[in-house]
Order: C-alpha cells, then structure tokens, then sequence
C-alpha cells in the first residue's frame, strides 16, 4: 500500500509488464526446410496433368523406369523421373524433361506446363519458383503406343 498526498492509502499497482515467454506470432518460431525431392514430386506431378504431356524423361531414363516400376517393391521415383528442382531458402528453380504427344503444339504445351508448376509448387510450399526450365526430349507418335503395348520390356 502506498500513501497519496490527500492520505488515501491505495494498492501498490506493479508497472512491471508481465514476463513472456517465447517471442512473437508462435507461427514463425524456428524454420521450415523443404527437401529438393518434395519439390520434383510436386513439380513432377503437376507436369504431368498437362494435356499433350506424354511422358518424362529421356528414352532410357523412362526404360530402365519402366522395368523399375514392374520389379516387386520397385523404387516410386518414376514420379520425380524427368525432374530436377535446385531449392534455396525462399526460391527454387526447376528442370524438367519431357514427352510430348505428336500433333500438339509444344510452345503451348510448355507454356501450360510452366504455369500448372508454378501455381503447384507456390501454393503447396510458398517458394517463389524462379524458373522453370522445359527440355522436350521426345515425342510420341500414335503408332510408337502399339508397338510398346505388343513388346514387353526385355530384361537380361
């Protein structure tokens, strides 16, 4: 209790703030990483809903691929196949190698192909995608389908 001047006696009140623990929003305590391979899955699977995207990956990589995904317990890196993501703190750059199918125009195909990753990989993540680099390494003629469908893939 303290003593005003008019005698009143009033409660001490504590000017002192209370302690707190911790500092600032609790949403931004400590550091979120994120993995090159979350981003080649994400990137990979948005490529891939593109119409006029065949495939991904070069000719062998999609063979030695196929065999792969045919063996008992095989590997699921046929997702990330064709993709290649370089991530940093806040940014990501990515390369992707693609299939496309004959008769589609690969300007738009690339174009389409850009914006689905993008838009995939900046929402799921919050990385600004800096670039997104398109090799077509193929494309897919509608008579090469039946003869794969009739040939199983060798192995020795």
């Amino acid at each position: 209790m303290t003593t005003t001047p008019d005698g009143d006696n009033e409660p001490q009140v504590s000017t002192r703030k209370p302690t707190r623990r911790g500092g600032g929003d609790p949403a931004t305590r400590g550091r979120t990483t994120i993995a090159d391979g979350v981003v080649e899955k994400i990137a990979g699977l948005a490529a891939r809903d593109v119409v006029g995207v065949h495939a991904m990956g070069s000719g062998l990589a999609r063979t030695f691929g196929a065999v792969r995904d045919r063996v008992p317990g095989g590997s699921t890196r046929s997702v990330t196949r064709g993709v290649k993501a370089e991530v940093g703190e806040v940014q990501t750059a990515i390369d992707l190698e693609i299939v496309v199918d004959y008769g589609v125009s690969i300007g738009e195909v690339a174009r389409a192909v850009r914006e689905n990753v993008v838009a995939a990989v900046e929402r799921m993540t919050g990385l600004e995608v800096v670039e997104v680099n398109i090799a077509v390494s193929d494309v897919k003629l509608p008579e090469e389908e039946e003869e794969e469908e009739l040939q199983p893939p060798r192995i020795q």
